[in-house]
C-alpha cells in the first residue's frame, strides 16, 4: 500500500488491548493519518492536555476509567469538549450504544471491526470537523470584522451609515430606503438609537424630505446610475444647522458619510458678507455714503452699452454747490461736511427710481445718470433738486445769488449711437454746468441753452 504524502488527520487512539492497538494504528497511519495510542484512560486523558488531535477512538471496557467515564471527563472540559469522539467496542448491547452517545459520542463502531468502515466513520466525522472549524473561524471573522467596523463607525467624528434600497414588487421601483449599518451621530439626526433606526425599514423618505424634497429623486438616480452624490444642506440639529454628505452606491443602495460643516459655513457666510460690505464700502463715498466716482464710472459704462443696444435716451445732471468754497471758509470744514452730507440727501431722496444713481462726482460735485429717460424728464429731476434744496433752506449768507445753499445744474442727453461714447454725455453735461455758472449760477442749462 503506497503511503500517502501528506496527513489527513491526527488520531488518538484509547483501548487497554496493545494488539487491538497496533492494528488499528499500522493501517491508519499508512492511510495518511497521523496516529498516537495510549492504553487508559488517564494516559489518554494527560495526552489531551499535551496536544489535542482531530479525533478519538476510544473503547468502553477498560481499567480504572472506562469509556464512558473519559468521554465525560472529556465533554467537561471546555478547551476539549469539541473533539469528536468514536467509540469502538466489542459490547453490542442497544443500551451500550444510547449510554455512549449521551455522555458525547458521535459515532459507535462495534468489534470486529472493518477497516473500510472505521475509515469511513472517521472520514466522515474529519469533514464534519474540518467543516465546523472553517465555519467557526468564518463566524470569528465576521465577528472581528463587525467590531471593527463598530469601532471605526462609534469613533468616527462623521455620521456613516448604509442604507438599501426598498423596491416596489410590482414595479422594482425604487420606494424609499431601509438603514442597514448607522452609529450614533446618524442615529441622534433621526432622533433615534441606532437599534430602533436599523429596524424602522421606512424612514429615509420621510427624513429627507423634511430637509429637501428634491433630495431623494437624486439618491434613487445615485443607486440606478451608480454616480456618486454629494451636497450641503440645513439642518437645524442642537447647536449644528449645516452639513454636507457625499453618498456613493453599495450594492442596491448607498452609503453615506455626513459631516458637521457649521462652523465653516458661518465662515464662508461672514466673509461673504464681509465681502459684500467691502464692496459697498468701495463702491461708496466715505463722506456722504452715496456712490463714489468709481461706482459713476462702472454704472454709466454699463447703461451705455445698454441703451446702446435699445436706442433708447440717457440723461446725465452735473451739480456743482454754488460758492462752496466761500462756505467752507467761513462756516469750517465740519460744516462744509455736513452741507454736502445733507446735499447727498437730498439727491438720493429725489433720485428715488431703482434705475437711476446719484453720486459724488468730486469735491461739492455731484452727477445723476437718468437711463431711459428723455430731455423732458430730466428737466423735471433737475427742477425738483432745486425746489428740495430751497426748502431744506441750508444758510449760505455769502453766497451772492441766494441767502440759502444753492447749486447749479449741466443737463446733457442723447440717443447713444455707435461711434459716440459716455465721455461725449459728460462733456456736454459739464459745458451746460459751465453755462450755468457763467449765466449766474442756481440755474440748470440743457445743452449749453439757458432754461
Amino acid at each position: 500500500m503506497t503511503k500517502p504524502t501528506h496527513c489527513k488527520g491526527t488520531i488518538l487512539l484509547v483501548d487497554d488491548l496493545p494488539e487491538n492497538l497496533q492494528l488499528l494504528s499500522e493501517l491508519l497511519t499508512q492511510l495518511g493519518y497521523t496516529v498516537r495510542s495510549v492504553t487508559s484512560g488517564r494516559m489518554a486523558l494527560k495526552t489531551l492536555a499535551v496536544k489535542q488531535p482531530d479525533l478519538i477512538f476510544l473503547d468502553i471496557q477498560m481499567p480504572e476509567m472506562d469509556g464512558y467515564q473519559v468521554c465525560s471527563a472529556i465533554k467537561a472540559d471546555e478547551k476539549l469538549r469539541d473533539i469528536p469522539i468514536i467509540f469502538i467496542s466489542a459490547l453490542d448491547d442497544t443500551f451500550d450504544k444510547v449510554k455512549a452517545f449521551e455522555c458525547g459520542g458521535v459515532d459507535y463502531i462495534s468489534k470486529p471491526f472493518h477497516i473500510e468502515e472505521v475509515v469511513a466513520r472517521a472520514e466522515s466525522q474529519l469533514v464534519i470537523q474540518r467543516q465546523k472549524n472553517a465555519l467557526q473561524e468564518e463566524v470569528c471573522k465576521r465577528q472581528e470584522a463587525e467590531a471593527l467596523l463598530a469601532s471605526v463607525l462609534n469613533s468616527a467624528l462623521n455620521g456613516i451609515a448604509a442604507l438599501q434600497a426598498v423596491r416596489n414588487l410590482q414595479t422594482g421601483e425604487i420606494e424609499d430606503f431601509r438603514c442597514l449599518v448607522a452609529n450614533a451621530i446618524i442615529a441622534e439626526a433621526f432622533n433615534k438609537n441606532t437599534e430602533e433606526l436599523i429596524t424602522n425599514r421606512l424612514i429615509f423618505k420621510d427624513f429627507i424630505n423634511q430637509i429637501n424634497a428634491d433630495l431623494l429623486p437624486h439618491f434613487i438616480a445615485l443607486v440606478e446610475s451608480g454616480e456618486p452624490l454629494e451636497n450641503d444642506f440645513y439642518y437645524p440639529l442642537g447647536e449644528s444647522c449645516w452639513y454636507h454628505f457625499v453618498a456613493v452606491k453599495l450594492g442596491d443602495g448607498f452609503a453615506i458619510t455626513i459631516g458637521d460643516i457649521t462652523i465653516r459655513k458661518k465662515m464662508e457666510l461672514e466673509l461673504q458678507q464681509a465681502n459684500h460690505e467691502l464692496q459697498l464700502l468701495a463702491h461708496l463715498d466715505g463722506l456722504t455714503k452715496i456712490a463714489n466716482r468709481r461706482c459713476f464710472d462702472g454704472f454709466l459704462a454699463k447703461e451705455w452699452q445698454r441703451l446702446q443696444r435699445e436706442r433708447q435716451p440717457f440723461s446725465l445732471l452735473m451739480l456743482d454747490v454754488d460758492y462752496f468754497k466761500l462756505y467752507n471758509d467761513n462756516y469750517g470744514h465740519l460744516q462744509g461736511d455736513d452741507c454736502l452730507i445733507q446735499m447727498a440727501q437730498t439727491l438720493e431722496k429725489v433720485v428715488s427710481r431703482p434705475a437711476d444713481l446719484a453720486a459724488r462726482y468730486g469735491g461739492e460735485e455731484f452727477v445723476v445718470i437718468l437711463p431711459g429717460t428723455d430731455q423732458t424728464g430730466a428737466v423735471v429731476i433737475a427742477e425738483a433738486i432745486q425746489a428740495a434744496l430751497q426748502a431744506l433752506a441750508i444758510a449760505h449768507e455769502y453766497s451772492t445769488v441766494s441767502d440759502v445753499v444753492t447749486v447749479s445744474i449741466g443737463i446733457a442727453c442723447m440717443i447713444p449711437f455707435p461711434g459716440m461714447t459716455s465721455d461725449d454725455l459728460i462733456k456736454q453735461a459739464d459745458d451746460a454746468l459751465y453755462s450755468a455758472k457763467q449765466l449766474g449760477r442756481n440755474k440748470f442749462v440743457v445743452a449749453a441753452v439757458q432754461v
